[in-house]
């Protein structure tokens, strides 16, 4: 029997093959509104159905929590679910879009997948086991690596942050980018900030919105490679509402402290 790392690597790149061949046809892909107003297609509902197959037929006493479908099963193990995190960015043709996999079990997570599939690439992270990065090729995940956030000092003043999402915010996100802005310099992102967070490569990610499919992996892949997560109310369990990704305790309070009003250099 497959681990639950090794199934959940599996399950991610089954669905990033379905999601690539909807990527690869998209002028003939038709497009819903939710009731929320974002976008869902045809591609969201076919990547989660296929994460799903592998997952029931691995694991059929879990649950599974999914964006598109709901919440099958229960018990003290969850699967959860983003099949395309990004459907704005997939139907531009932008290859930003991720599918993610997670693994909760007794309300921790404890294994998260991330696959950047248009740039193939794979993120993944089990708890106490360390994170990391590799490619994906067509025999396989390659030129596999660890993976550690930037050590530098923790000074909020001069450090780098992404914004997820980059277009479509809404104008009390728009205010609250704009107080992390104030003493932080927003920089574009070409992979999940969060992610660039765990790599070195930024010092904080702010997710203006999101769900628990939203954060489930990232959160895990980040606080591996010694970083932290949480909603901007300072929860570590990944929920419903805006989040802040940091590379160390210390730069993460403080940017908590400037996104709530409190922050003085």
């Amino acid at each position: 029997m497959a681990d639950d790392l090794e199934l959940a690597r599996h399950a991610a790149l089954a669905g990033a093959a379905v999601g690539m061949r909807y990527f690869a046809a998209l002028t003939a892909l038709s497009r819903e509104a939710k009731p929320d107003g974002s976008v869902v297609t045809e591609a969201d509902r076919a990547v989660e159905a296929a994460i799903r197959e592998v997952l029931m037929r691995a694991r059929p006493d879990d649950a599974i929590l999914g964006e598109e479908a709901g919440q099958t099963g229960g018990g003290d193990r969850r699967w959860i679910i983003d099949p395309i995190d990004g459907t704005a960015l997939f139907v531009d043709g932008d290859d930003r879009w991720l599918v993610l996999v997670a693994l909760e079990e007794a309300d921790a997570i404890v294994v998260g997948v991330a696959v950047v599939p248009a740039q193939r690439r794979i993120w993944w992270a089990q708890r106490g086991g360390g994170a990391f990065c590799a490619a994906i090729t067509d025999t396989g995940v390659r030129a596999e690596r660890p993976i550690a956030v930037d050590r530098r000092a923790d000074a909020l003043p001069g450090s780098r942050f992404g914004v997820i999402p980059t277009h479509g915010l809404t104008e009390p996100e728009r205010e609250m980018v704009a107080r992390l802005g104030a003493v932080a310099q927003a920089v574009p992102w070409h992979t999940h900030a969060g992610l660039l967070v765990a790599s070195g490569e930024l010092d904080l990610a702010l997710q203006t919105r999101g769900e628990v499919w939203d954060f489930a992996a990232t959160s895990l892949i980040v606080a591996e490679a010694g970083g932290c997560f949480s909603g901007l109310g300072g929860q570590t369990r990944p929920a419903a509402g805006p989040a802040l990704f940091a590379r160390s305790p210390a730069l993460h309070a403080a940017a908590l402290r400037q996104l709530t009003g409190g922050y003085a250099p």
